[in-house]
């Protein structure tokens, strides 16, 4: 069996004060990504013993940027999408290991007003392009925070919502384009109807406390590898961010 974790940290350094080591450690994952870093190179060194380090990082100080950690070495490693439009942002990193690819993205936010909505729809084409292009050579696995809740039942008050950056039809459409291209959502995969399965609270109006949240991270799986997934976890007792870790077990 094989555990990968994804968790926007929102800012490594901070995350690192607030017990991410303690639960690195404990979950003991095969593989492990983090978006959100907020670092530049040579900022921050984490000591994950057995673990190979890969890091893209934004250009733009404090902002975005993701790693992956893991045990098994992989075949190859490759950073960004290939399009100097999108890469300067460091928000991908691929791994390719012997039976699949595992890529973690952090998907660029739509932001208030919508202002960068236009340039997300142009980098979701984009995106999947990408991971379809991987997928003629070998399944993939994609984890991150894709920065949308694609169904209502992935937040907690859809109706107010539904004109606002990350549950916008235009946004959720795109994440239609990952299921009807042949990914599956691995968590409603398995729990197709579980209820306040949420990753992100807004730091406002004590939303957490009430599970006022809003399920934005994913593990994304091409369908060839559907039968070797046995769960999706999500972590929402973890604190440390404003997101909680998912994660999934691959046999």
């Amino acid at each position: 069996m094989t555990k990968m974790i994804s968790w926007n940290v929102n800012g490594i350094r901070a995350a690192m004060g607030k017990g991410f080591l303690e639960f690195f450690k404990q979950e003991d994952a095969d593989i492990f990504c983090i978006q959100e870093t907020k670092v530049q190179e040579g900022q921050i060194t984490l000591p994950l013993e057995g673990y190979c380090q890969y890091w893209n990082y934004a250009k733009k100080k404090g902002y975005s940027g993701v790693a992956v950690f893991t045990k098994v070495e992989p075949v190859s490693v490759s950073y960004g999408i290939g399009i100097e439009e999108h890469d300067n942002e460091g928000r991908v990193i691929t791994l390719e290991f012997d039976d699949y690819y595992v890529i973690t993205v952090y998907t660029p936010n739509s932001q208030k007003g919508l202002t960068r909505l236009d340039y997300r729809m142009k980098w979701e084409d984009d995106f999947l392009a990408y991971l379809k292009a991987l997928e003629r050579n070998k399944p993939v696995i994609v984890c991150g925070d894709f920065n949308v809740a694609h169904k209502e039942i992935d937040l907690k008050n859809p109706q107010s919502n539904r004109k606002n950056a990350g549950f916008t039809d235009e946004e959720r459409s795109k994440f239609d384009n990952y299921i009807n291209n042949g990914f599956i959502d691995s968590f409603r995969y398995l729990y197709p109807d579980k209820t306040g399965a949420y990753t992100w609270w807004s730091y406002m109006f004590n939303a957490r406390q009430n599970n006022a949240g809003w399920r934005i991270d994913y593990f994304l799986l091409s369908d060839c590898i559907k039968e070797r997934l046995k769960d999706a976890l999500i972590y929402s007792e973890v604190m440390g961010s404003d997101h909680c870790p998912v994660g999934i077990i691959i046999e």
